[in-house]
């Protein structure tokens, strides 16, 4: 671990750690996911384990602002912890959040603020939290799509952002997954070809 992965994981302990300790063990895993992608990652490695150390720190309450946590999370990194651009814009841009963005109506002021991060880091963040439940389990994307609708419930913002954000975010893992492996089957399909329904998304 390098010195910028290792600084976020000691203010991603310090922010989450005691005030939301299941969002801290998501956040481990997450991490923990963003290392099994030095492979196709090589010098971004770092920036990439960085980001995940640290996309879900606006949820602790003291950096609440917005409530909308990428926002709020990026901002305390720029502002309190002078982190560098990339790493803000990853923050903020994590997992389409552009989208969910959009439907709190502030979807300009977080593009005002955070240009969005280079694709290919974006989807490594995508793939790293899209396959990680809320308790740190390992979950193929679909199901971490299904159960965030579930928990949610339908009429949720968060679940109209994540239905519109669906085939986006299942892309992104497809894209990295074969990145990864070239041969391993595309999530949400089975390996003869048949494709899987997110029931809960339609």
């Amino acid at each position: 671990m390098t010195d910028t992965a290792a600084w976020a994981e000691n203010t991603a302990r310090r922010i989450l750690k005691a005030s939301l300790p299941r969002r801290w063990a998501h956040t481990q895993q997450v991490a923990a996911a963003a290392r099994t992608l030095a492979p196709v990652l090589g010098r971004d490695a770092d920036l990439v384990t960085a980001a995940a150390w640290l996309h879900d720190i606006g949820y602790a309450p003291a950096l609440g602002g917005t409530g909308f946590h990428p926002l709020d999370g990026a901002r305390h990194l720029r502002d309190t912890e002078h982190a560098a651009g990339i790493l803000c814009r990853l923050v903020a841009h994590h997992s389409c959040a552009q989208i969910e963005a959009e439907e709190r109506g502030i979807g300009a002021d977080l593009v005002r603020e955070f240009h969005p991060a280079p694709p290919a880091l974006a989807d490594a963040v995508i793939y790293c939290d899209m396959t990680t439940g809320p308790d740190g389990q390992r979950l193929p994307v679909e199901q971490r799509l299904a159960e965030i609708l579930a928990r949610y419930g339908p009429s949720d913002l968060v679940s109209r952002s994540i239905t519109r954000s669906a085939p986006l975010l299942t892309a992104a893992v497809t894209r990295v997954t074969q990145q990864l492996d070239p041969a391993a089957p595309a999530p949400g399909r089975h390996p003869e070809g048949r494709a899987l329904v997110l029931a809960a998304a339609v």
